[in-house]
């Protein structure tokens, strides 16, 4: 497989094949089709898509509770209502259902972004409506976060993954915004994991954290865009004392004339 490094080179290779929708994310996730086959074992009848759905759903459920390393098979064979046989005609381990849920997360959330977006016609109406939408999935799929993120202590190259991928499918995003002047000339990397990073700690507070509450989302988005608008800082903050450059108290003046006074 190869590696690319540079986000917008990835960025624009994935709209290249955004025309093909079967391909989409399984490209932009760094996964191709012979990989998600060896994953599982794709049920042929309605009846086996059910018994797969029943299985994904008991996983969701018990990685939730217990955790993926505090998990067994025989954990979400009970829950699915199925014997541990059944388990083995659709997954060969416990590790590739993970990855294939992780894949399928993947796609649950990029899917809804876009619908979510689909009929914005500016980058901050989508990056408005975008978090909007966000919020209320991590209510509806607060078990997502910990699918994601336990990627990181079972296969780290899987969090890595996940994450440089999804940059790279909203740079292509950017992009296009930059390029017609709509956002500033700031490097998409950084702004890609700028807005990721925002999006995922308001999701874990206001979707996970406060799950048992009822917060006032669009309070919240209202207040990100403010930043989105005008950043943090008044005028007075962006003034910079001029010992901050150097990280040295700067020297005072001293006149250019002098005056002596008599002993």
């Amino acid at each position: 497989m190869i590696v690319y490094r540079n986000i917008e080179c990835i960025a624009k290779f994935l709209s290249l094949i955004a025309f093909v929708p079967s391909l989409r994310y399984v490209i932009s996730m760094g996964v191709d089709v012979m990989t998600i086959e060896t994953l599982v074992n794709q049920p042929k009848t309605k009846r086996g898509k059910v018994t797969l759905q029943c299985i994904l759903d008991a996983a969701a459920q018990v990685f939730y509770e217990k955790g993926y390393h505090g998990s067994s098979i025989n954990d979400i064979c009970q829950l699915a209502s199925i014997a541990s046989g059944t388990f083995y005609i659709y997954f060969d381990s416990k590790y590739n259902l993970y990855k294939f849920m992780l894949l399928q997360v993947s796609r649950m959330i990029r899917k809804s972004m876009s619908r979510a977006i689909k009929d914005c016609t500016s980058r901050r109406e989508a990056e408005r409506v975008g978090l909007k939408a966000w919020l209320d999935f991590t209510r509806k799929n607060p078990y997502m976060y910990h699918i994601i993120w336990e990627s990181l202590y079972i296969d780290k190259q899987l969090f890595v993954d996940y994450y440089v991928n999804f940059c790279a499918a909203y740079s292509r995003r950017l992009i296009p915004a930059k390029e017609s002047g709509e956002v500033r000339d700031i490097d998409t990397e950084v702004l890609s994991y700028v807005l990721m990073g925002a999006s995922n700690f308001l999701g874990l507070n206001w979707g996970l954290f406060k799950e048992h509450e009822n917060p006032d989302l669009d309070y919240v988005v209202d207040e990100f865009m403010k930043i989105i608008d005008n950043g943090i800082f008044t005028e007075k903050g962006l003034h910079e004392p001029d010992h901050a450059a150097g990280g040295k108290a700067a020297k005072p003046k001293l006149p250019r004339f002098r005056i002596e006074l008599d002993d």
